[in-house]
């Protein structure tokens, strides 16, 4: 099967390939510029980009974290990201991760906007007021991540009623990605909500609102699984554990390092203060939380609405954006690694041109 190109509003996609958004620092400019200058839809994650060039965009630190959520989502860094991925793809499309859940969501988009993205991708909760944030930008592209035909009818409506459009794309997420999950613990597990079935009703549901396109992600691994959603229904797909797995990506060796030793018994769901399950590599971090002795909470950062404040991470044990930012750092001890459940599949490292190669040809 030929992969052809794909539009998502204004913006056309060489290759129906979405790279995952993935923060703290996995996909910043490196990543995604080259994944966008090699066809696919290259993604910056807007999280936690305070940690961006060492900290050098942020205005305040506490205990070297940047503090509150005007820092851990810096403005200034998330421009300069932008402004370097440019650099590397020129005017391809390029995307901004924007987590729902967040604190300062609004703005964080606005900021994206203006930093130059040309699509806006939000999950980990339902965007239902998405379309305010970005109306200075009308050619600015909305893609919203949803796990349901339900999740998509409500957003759909309620975009219509109080904006006067719908999604440009969705993304649908099954429960084999990596980070956070949009099912319960049980239903990770359950044949329903398998990505291959979840495929055809929100297919369907797309359709009824004009035939927005559907993009299928979690556990996508090469070219046979493309072609699989593809003959489902959908568009395209988004991957994001793979593209840990190239020289390109943003993440720390040590990062890199963890997902290639790692064996497919130590990928779990893991509790998070983001009140979601979420995938990842079983750590010394893990262990630690099991035992209650990982690092005092302190919520520097103040990064997730959920949370409320640190409330959340003391009842799962751990801070999650420091954590997130521990792994980007390399921190092996107490960094949080997440994975989807194919990231032991990882062996090697390899470029963002041969890995665009091998899903576009399956060579």
């Amino acid at each position: 099967m030929e992969l052809k190109p794909v539009k998502i509003g204004k913006h056309t996609l060489r290759y129906p390939i979405i790279q995952g958004g993935m923060g703290v620092g996995i996909s910043w400019d490196k990543l995604a510029g080259h994944v966008s200058l090699e066809g696919g839809l290259g993604v910056v994650s807007s999280v936690g980009t305070g940690y961006y060039e060492n900290k050098a965009y942020v205005d305040r630190l506490v205990e070297q974290r940047p503090f509150e959520v005007e820092n851990f989502y810096s403005k200034k860094a998330l421009i300069k990201i932008f402004e370097n991925a440019r650099k590397i793809c020129a005017d391809a499309p390029l995307a901004c991760n924007v987590l729902y859940a967040i604190n300062d969501y609004g703005r964080v988009v606005e900021d994206s906007c203006e930093a130059g993205a040309d699509i806006i991708i939000t999950g980990a909760g339902l965007p239902t007021n998405m379309p305010e944030f970005s109306a200075d930008y009308p050619d600015v592209a909305l893609v919203p991540i949803i796990s349901s035909p339900k999740a998509l009818r409500l957003i759909c409506r309620r975009w219509e009623k109080r904006y006067n459009r719908i999604p440009d794309a969705v993304i649908l997420e099954g429960p084999l990605s990596g980070g956070h999950q949009g099912f319960t613990y049980e239903q990770c597990f359950m044949e329903e909500y398998r990505l291959e079935n979840l495929i055809g009703p929100v297919v369907e549901e797309a359709a009824t609102w004009g035939g927005i396109p559907v993009f299928a992600a979690g556990g996508i691994w090469d070219k046979k699984d493309i072609e699989r959603c593809i003959q489902l229904g959908a568009s395209g797909v988004q991957m994001g554990t793979r593209f840990i797995g190239t020289y390109e990506c943003d993440a720390h060796s040590n990062f890199k390092e963890v997902l290639i030793n790692a064996k497919e018994e130590d990928i779990v769901l893991l509790k998070s203060p983001v009140g979601y399950p979420a995938r990842g590599i079983r750590t010394n971090l893990i262990d630690l939380v099991q035992k209650r002795q990982s690092p005092p909470i302190k919520c520097i950062s103040n990064c997730v609405a959920p949370c409320k404040r640190g409330v959340e991470a003391k009842e799962v044990g751990y801070c999650i954006a420091d954590r997130l930012s521990d792994a980007y750092m390399g921190n092996k001890e107490l960094g949080l690694f997440f994975t989807g459940s194919n990231g032991y599949r990882i062996d090697k490292l390899i470029s963002v041109k041969e890995l665009m190669h091998k899903l576009v040809y399956g060579e």
